[in-house]
């Protein structure tokens, strides 16, 4: 599934980052967002190995954690933790991932 693959992008994005945050932050908000990310792969795994009929649970908690994800990760850019520049990618790698979990909602509610 393409979520799969974006989820592991925005993965990648975040550990090729972790070295340029803080010591103190790097322990504290930013592992807390790594912790979710990885979350949201295992529901998205979960959820496209999962019966039709009970993929919705998944999906929908899967949409919350990038929530969280998307608001802790905005809190890091408000902090100056990370960039402008930084922030903006990772942003787009949340909005995009988002998208597919809400067109994946739509598609199992029709």
């Amino acid at each position: 599934l393409s979520i799969i693959h974006e989820i592991d992008g925005l993965y990648k994005e975040l550990y090729l980052t972790r070295g340029k945050i803080p010591k103190s932050d790097r322990f504290g908000i930013w592992n807390k967002i790594e912790n979710i990310v990885i979350e949201c792969l295992e529901l998205a795994i979960t959820a496209a190995l999962t019966a039709k009929d009970k993929k919705l649970i998944f999906i929908q908690n899967l949409k919350t954690q990038i929530e969280v994800g998307k608001r802790l990760t905005r809190l890091t850019w408000e902090l100056k933790i990370i960039t402008d520049k930084k922030y903006l990618v990772l942003e787009q790698k949340y909005q995009q991932t988002s998208k597919m979990a809400t067109g994946w909602i739509k598609y199992l509610t029709k």
